[in-house]
């Protein structure tokens, strides 16, 4: 993917190209600084950043610098990589398939070695005791060779252009004890450690595959925004016949046809015919926005009543849609506090127990012990020390809560949503579909008689219009049936007419008016003004109080017009910004952040996307677009308000146990190392050790299952 720019610098006279590579080997913020600063030296090079998120690397460099010279610098960082194409989502989406079937393999090893090793640990002797440890060693090497390929290929890979990485002690460790409880298993010893392995590779594996799952999200929400695209369009010859256009080769400058009810390819402007459009994406209102001759439309909008001719103004990746994605591509790279201490200490970490091991090995062969007991010493300090209760102590707490949670209604995507939810201290909603139901409902049927119903009933079932669908289904729910019409015709964004018993009808946009949505019904020379509103949802104003007393200040941040934002306004008591544009909603979120706060992005639309995606953290309606649900770190599938509260109180009560599970973990390794350093501990004790710590963070964060109340 290149796109070639003039330099700035007018010192500098060179062209540049961006250039995107996805880098699936990035585990840590460590690699994160080797790639930028080691392709950051690299001449030529303007600029490297890393979206962790996606595991890519946008590169800006100088056109005489090829994409396979860099690719080549990535991989003697040590990292495999691939050159992406025009598609921004092409990284391989197999790497978590790969990592949960590695995981499976690693669970049932896990599970079965256990099994054999309880016996072993009941007092099973000799022959016994040989062949327990036979069959773990029979289960335990395909399973090792298998599950812990990720790290063996990754370690081999950065050993190979003589560099580390956080997977080469983790292999050392991995295949030492392997080696070591088959060296004992072929001479009859009494101890194998073949499940401390696998065990170890299993807790592995599943951080890996919850940080790939995390990734896949981020992709699936730009993903769902790019197909709002229309795949094609018909486009206008020059004598006036149309051929079907794959979106790819719309260029600017040609003339689409858009009939009613499809998808624009591409943004234009529009030569012929008048039609509404659902302008969601932008504005957040359900009401379809009219446009006529010399106005613009915008790609992934729906032309909603009638066919118009549209002159292509911009395409492909220069669409408005584009830009949208983009800004989500873009701000979807947040990382935690919890993150954060998680890629200091796949830093240190793992080194540190390595080379405690090390020197436990060297400091006993120097005492005298001999080879084979300074082994087992070193081997129960990589085992006693195995970071299974560290790297439970959040996941553990997450998994918990989230399915508490999710019995109330609240769906947490990833664990470190929780985490940013327990620090937001300002919460910013969208008002149509978030703050409202986003149904338009009439509010004064009662004024019509039952044949007025009826007549209204067959009118509004006509037309497409949200409004018109809002009040038919009323009627529908009173059990109306409609009355029998002749002669219906729809006028784009005005009503519908219509002949009845030979009397004129029609059902549509009144003349001035004080209502904020209103529709007229005029059946011969009589006229009725039926009311219609956008529901609260239920509990907002409850909710709203106690986000209040939890020291979160909340605000509408809404696309809809001023008008139609006052009387949400006035109800409920809160500031208000209108007539946001999704930039607009992105920069009133980026200002908080750069003032210090903390916001909560409460939204539905797809023009809430960027900023449910700049947000510190954010949260979805079940009734929200895919992008806006895709975008969202949560989603409450309730009609009520309440759950953005009660996520909010669950996080920071899954925080408090995270904290209590860090200390249990840590406080574990300080009173556990000295012993095991001390030749106190035997490998056998040692696989226990780290398995109880394991057993008393999980019962810790098992207290959480009636956080969501």
């Amino acid at each position: 993917m290149n796109t070639v720019l003039p330099l700035h610098d007018a010192a500098d006279a060179a062209v540049r190209e961006d250039s995107r590579f996805a880098v699936p080997g990035m585990r840590c913020a460590g690699c994160i600084s080797k790639i930028e600063r080691g392709l950051g030296d690299m001449p030529g090079v303007a600029k490297a950043r890393v979206n962790f998120s996606a595991k890519q690397v946008a590169v800006s460099h100088s056109a005489d610098l090829s994409e396979d010279r860099i690719l080549r610098a990535i991989e003697k960082l040590g990292f495999q990589a691939q050159i992406l194409a025009e598609n921004p989502l092409a990284e391989d989406r197999g790497d978590t398939a790969r990592l949960l079937r590695a995981l499976a393999v690693a669970g049932f090893g896990m599970m079965n070695i256990m099994l054999l090793s309880v016996s072993v640990w009941s007092g099973a002797m000799g022959v016994t005791r040989d062949l327990f440890h036979m069959l773990s060693a029979l289960i335990a090497i395909p399973v090792i060779a298998y599950a812990g390929h990720p790290f063996f290929a990754s370690a081999a890979m950065a050993l190979r252009y003589g560099r580390t990485n956080m997977d080469v002690p983790i292999s050392i460790g991995i295949i030492l004890a392997t080696a070591l409880s088959l060296y004992e298993t072929i001479n009859s010893g009494p101890h194998a450690y073949f499940d401390g392995a696998v065990m170890l590779l299993f807790f592995l594996l599943a951080g890996r595959v919850l940080d790939g799952m995390m990734r896949d999200r981020a992709r699936e929400g730009i993903s769902a925004l790019l197909k709002q695209t229309a795949p094609g369009a018909m486009v206008v010859q020059g004598d006036g016949t149309t051929t079907w256009t794959k979106t790819a080769d719309i260029r600017p400058d040609m003339v689409m046809l858009v009939a009613a009810g499809e998808n624009l390819a591409a943004d234009g402007v529009i030569e012929q015919g008048r039609s509404g459009f659902d302008m969601s994406m932008l504005t957040g209102e359900s009401d379809p926005e009219m446009r006529g001759p010399g106005e613009q439309v915008l790609a992934g909008t729906m032309n909603m009543l009638a066919p118009v001719h549209v002159r292509v103004t911009a395409a492909g990746r220069d669409t408005s849609i584009a830009d949208i994605s983009r800004l989500m591509d873009e701000a979807g790279q947040h990382r935690s506090f919890y993150v954060r201490i998680a890629d200091r200490a796949a830093r240190y970490y793992a080194p540190a127990v390595h080379s405690l091991a090390l020197l436990a090995f060297a400091g006993w062969m120097i005492a005298g012990a001999g080879w084979h007991q300074s082994l087992l010493i070193a081997v129960a300090v990589l085992i006693i020390t195995c970071p299974c209760a560290l790297g439970l102590a959040v996941p553990a707490a997450q998994v918990v809560a989230s399915g508490a949670l999710m019995r109330k209604g609240v769906l947490i995507k990833d664990g470190s949503a929780l985490e940013r939810l327990a620090e937001a201290d300002c919460v910013l909603l969208d008002k149509t579909g978030t703050l409202t139901m986003g149904k338009p409902q009439p509010a004064n049927l009662d004024i019509l008689s039952h044949t007025e119903k009826r007549v209204a009933l067959a009118l509004a079932q006509s037309s497409r219009h949200p409004v018109s669908r809002g009040l038919a289904k009323a009627l529908r729910d009173q059990d109306i049936i409609p009355a029998q019409l002749t002669d219906i015709e729809e006028e784009a964004g005005e009503g519908v007419s219509a002949n009845w018993q030979g009397i004129a009808v029609w059902l549509g946009r009144p003349g001035q008016t004080d209502a904020q949505m209103s529709v007229a019904l005029i059946i011969g020379e009589n006229v009725q003004l039926i009311e219609m509103a956008d529901l609260i949802r239920p509990y907002a104003k409850k909710t709203l109080a106690e986000l209040g007393e939890m020291g979160l200040p909340a605000s509408i941040l809404s696309g809809d017009r001023a008008e139609a934002v006052a009387p949400v306004v006035n109800m409920l008591g809160i500031d208000a910004q209108s007539g946001a544009r999704p930039d607009d909603k992105v920069a009133a979120v980026q200002r908080l952040t750069d003032e210090g706060y903390k916001p909560l992005m409460v939204g539905d639309g797809l023009n809430d996307g960027p900023a449910l995606a700049a947000a510190y953290v954010s949260m979805a309606p079940g009734s929200a677009s895919d992008v806006g649900q895709q975008a969202a770190d949560a989603v409450f599938t309730s009609d009520s308000l309440m759950p953005v509260a009660l996520a909010i109180k669950a996080a920071r009560r899954t925080k408090e146990i995270v904290r209590q599970n860090f200390m249990l973990a840590i406080g574990y390794n300080i009173f556990a190392v000295p012993l095991a350093l001390a030749g106190m501990v035997t490998p056998l004790i040692a696989a226990i050790a780290m398995s109880l710590s394991s057993l008393i963070v999980v019962g810790n964060a098992l207290r959480l299952r009636g956080a969501a109340k």
